[in-house]
């Protein structure tokens, strides 16, 4: 009996790794969050191999997450820039480092995904933000895990 399409992609995504790159911070808390975010993002249950990664400034970088893919049993690797635009990172940068990381691991295929914007839930986000900022200000609100103890969400 063949397999179902959905039986197929199951199966090829058994062996998908993810990459999820931010530009890294000089900041540890900074780092800290993108991890934490890819953690959660994983934790979604939608691919079983993640990794957090950032491009410069701090470790894991690249190489590290894409090594760690591989480990778990990756077959492809995916790097999916949690970058808003376009730019030189993304048209350059992160692919010459992935192209460097895959030199470790002859036959496993990788891309470099496209940057989030200009995706149109975007637009949602910065909309919820934006209100949910308001109703903090307006005392309807606490403050969110970003600004919380920053004192950065205030009308001036």
């Amino acid at each position: 009996m063949e397999p179902t399409t959905s039986q197929q992609v199951s199966r090829a995504d058994d062996g998908l790794g993810i990459v999820i790159v931010d530009h890294g911070s000089r900041r540890d808390q900074a780092n800290q969050r993108h991890v934490d975010f890819v953690h959660a993002w994983r934790a979604r249950g939608s691919h079983r191999i993640v990794e957090a990664a950032h491009m410069e400034l701090a470790e894991p970088s690249i190489g590290t997450a894409f090594d760690a893919c591989i480990a778990a049993g990756a077959t492809t690797v995916v790097i999916a820039p949690y970058f808003l635009w376009p730019g030189d990172h993304w048209d350059r940068d992160i692919p010459a480092l992935a192209a460097q990381a895959s030199m470790r691991h002859p036959g496993i295929p990788y891309l470099v995904a496209g940057p989030l914007g200009p995706h149109p839930l975007l637009m949602d986000v910065v909309e919820q933000r934006v209100q949910y900022c308001l109703a903090h200000v307006a005392g309807d609100q606490p403050e969110c895990d970003v600004c919380a103890g920053t004192g950065q969400c205030r009308l001036r």
